[in-house]
């Protein structure tokens, strides 16, 4: 009894001293979107929940988290997006787009795992000059990539 008595006080206080996660603090993808500008072109996810820590880094090539492997799509380089905590289990649009824009190639999942959601975007030409940002109301995440 008292072995079950000190199971239930640690759990309780592990649940108090570790915050659970709102809504607010994690971000769920519903659709991802392509469009031509006059200068640049633009890739936008909409999300639901709240604004998450975000970074895009520099590929060379897309590879899947799980296993490591290679992911083959159109790109001379690619834009890595990270958005965590994030998930899109319930995205259920394509998980790889060729739109064939000036610079947007390709857009290809390659995370989503355990509140990590990463995309991979290939671009037609090495270093590309990009700006991402979030935009509200509602929320989305951008990527514009000057063509």
């Amino acid at each position: 009894m008292k072995r079950i008595a000190a199971a239930l006080l640690a759990a309780g206080m592990a649940l108090s001293i570790v915050p659970a996660a709102s809504a607010a603090d994690y971000a769920q993808l519903t659709n991802v979107r392509t469009g031509q500008q006059a200068t640049f072109d633009r890739v936008v996810f909409d999300l639901t929940g709240g604004q998450v820590q975000d970074s895009v880094q520099s590929i060379s090539e897309p590879v899947g988290c799980g296993s490591g492997k290679p992911i083959s799509a159109p790109g001379v380089e690619f834009l890595e997006v990270r958005l965590t905590p994030a998930d899109g289990h319930s995205y259920t649009g394509s998980r790889k787009l060729t739109p064939g824009l000036p610079s947007v190639k390709s857009v290809v999942f390659t995370c989503d795992f355990e509140a990590d959601l990463s995309i991979a975007i290939g671009v037609g030409k090495a270093n590309p000059t990009y700006r991402a940002y979030y935009l509200t109301s509602p929320l989305r995440y951008v990527v514009d990539i000057d063509h």
